[in-house]
């Protein structure tokens, strides 16, 4: 684990401590992509499969985390993020540990973002995540978030 990596695990389990709950783990943050894993067993419901309910809040704080680390990166260390919106499916069942990943947008568009914020101190990002079984690398969960960043 890298040291970004171990800081957002840190910022996450103190600022929402659900996540310490579900077991929720900082796995990579590289390449522009971020990496958590969900544990099945702290996460289990009674179909045996992970809950839809920590699925979603593993693909919003893919977003969330992504968003965070990247934000650092640039030295913007003054904003809010929040969820504004999100839509997500369940094309498959998690039936083991599994992994939310989330890529950075293309550059035009965080480019437009930083100059959004830069200028009126609040703007929106569209940011896509997938949680993948353990093992695979089909989506399970396809998740779309818009994020706010205020002053």
């Amino acid at each position: 684990m890298n040291p970004d990596s171990r800081y957002l695990e840190s910022i996450l389990h103190h600022d929402i401590p659900l996540t310490r709950d579900m077991g929720l783990k900082v796995l990579d943050w590289k390449a522009r992509q971020l990496r958590l894993h969900l544990p099945l067993e702290a996460n289990v419901n009674h179909k045996s499969t992970m809950f839809g309910g920590s699925l979603y809040c593993g693909a919003v704080l893919a977003g969330w985390g992504w968003l965070h680390l990247r934000l650092r990166e640039e030295g913007i260390e003054d904003g809010h993020i929040v969820i504004q919106e999100g839509k997500i499916s369940y094309p498959l069942p998690v039936t083991t540990d599994a992994s939310a990943i989330c890529d950075a947008p293309s550059d035009p568009v965080w480019k437009k973002f930083l100059a959004t914020y830069q200028r009126y101190g609040r703007a929106r990002l569209t940011l896509h995540s997938r949680i993948v079984n353990a093992g695979s690398d089909e989506d399970a969960v396809v998740f779309t978030g818009q994020y706010v960043l205020h002053r």
